[in-house]
């Protein structure tokens, strides 16, 4: 394991990085800025290796540029409708960093966009900490939160997420890498596929109205591995940017935690000849497909990310469920702990 120097704040605060790497020769780049994993490479199924995230090579391009690229999204991850959530009869208003008009990603200044401190790493692992104040971002309760990045077998990311609180608050904290299996500028050609038959349909600012709607005969569904790449009736593209309820169908233990994993959705590039498959805990996956990416900088190996250069797969709650109570609650309570498990496992 190395630990280096990568960057510093304005303020002059240091910003260290955490170098993985595995016995199979995938390796990860992770730094305290936002928890962020900033690189990650792994075996090709032909003796080679690729890069498999989207990311930047100089720190000051994260704070000015970077679309909470391989951060950890939070306190609330996603939308809440109007920055507004009761909890025990106190309404609570949140910042409207989106359009003024609702809170995304925690509002503004989440837990993507601020340093953690890097408190254990070794040759595999890295465990990152943060404490967010009574509230910050008018959120209530103090939360410790913890990140462990671990890379396992012979290639899979494991992101473990925990935290408590010691007053009633809402907790939803997701990875937000943009993953990319091949050197295509686009992940428009690589096969999806999504173990969900639902969706929670959104209004215009993506915002969930309450219901379920199934995927059958949509623009929405994977069901079975299928390009990205989707038109309208016009000809136009279709982009995604949706909620879907998973299944839950394949699953499996989480060693030695009590959790269970379940498949989620499987990428394939057929350039690239790799796979990845995404097992969470979680209830939820957002499926946001890059398409309003635009860095002004070039991003690792020298390359200008545009529209569709990543896809972003995130293991969630449903957006603004603290205002759906009959969604599954993202409340946490003294004593209790809040915990997430994704997977993300490449190979052929």
């Amino acid at each position: 394991m190395t630990k280096t120097l990568f960057g510093h704040l304005d303020d002059g605060m240091p910003i260290h990085e955490a170098v993985l790497r595995s016995p199979a020769g995938a390796e990860a780049r992770v730094m305290e800025w936002g928890a962020v994993l900033r690189d990650l490479v792994v075996p090709l199924p032909n003796g080679g290796r690729q890069r498999v995230v989207l990311g930047f090579a100089d720190f000051a391009d994260y704070p000015r540029h970077s679309p909470h690229m391989g951060a950890i999204a939070g306190r609330f991850a996603n939308r809440i409708g109007g920055g507004r959530f009761v909890l025990d009869g106190v309404e609570y208003q949140t910042p409207l960093n989106e359009n003024g008009r609702n809170s995304l990603h925690g509002g503004g200044e989440g837990f993507g966009k601020r340093p953690w401190t890097l408190v254990h790493h070794d040759e595999t692992s890295a465990t990152l900490a943060l404490v967010s104040a009574d509230g910050d971002a008018g959120y209530p309760g103090t939360l410790d939160v913890f990140c462990r990045y671990s890379l396992i077998g012979a290639a899979t990311l494991r992101i473990e997420l925990s935290a408590t609180t010691d007053a009633p608050t809402i907790v939803n904290l997701a990875h937000h890498s943009y993953f990319r299996l091949d050197d295509a500028p686009d992940i428009l050609d690589h096969e999806f596929e999504v173990r969900a038959n639902l969706i929670t349909p959104v209004d215009a600012d993506l915002i969930p109205d309450g219901s379920v709607a199934s995927v059958a005969g949509t623009a929405f569904d994977f069901r079975k591995a299928r390009p990205i790449r989707f038109a309208n009736p016009d000809g136009s593209r279709f982009w995604y940017d949706h909620n879907y309820l998973l299944r839950r169908d394949r699953r499996e233990p989480a060693a030695a935690t009590g959790l269970e994993l379940a498949h989620a959705a499987t990428l394939r590039s057929r350039r690239s000849g790799l796979a990845m498959e995404v097992w969470t805990t979680e209830p939820a996956l957002q499926v946001y497909d890059g398409f309003k990416l635009d860095t002004p900088v070039a991003g690792l190996d020298g390359v200008r990310y545009g529209a569709c250069a990543g896809i972003a797969l995130e293991p969630q709650h449903v957006p603004d469920s603290p205002n759906l109570p009959h969604f599954p609650s993202t409340v946490l309570r003294p004593g209790e702990v809040y915990r997430q498990i994704s997977e993300f496992r490449f190979g052929a």
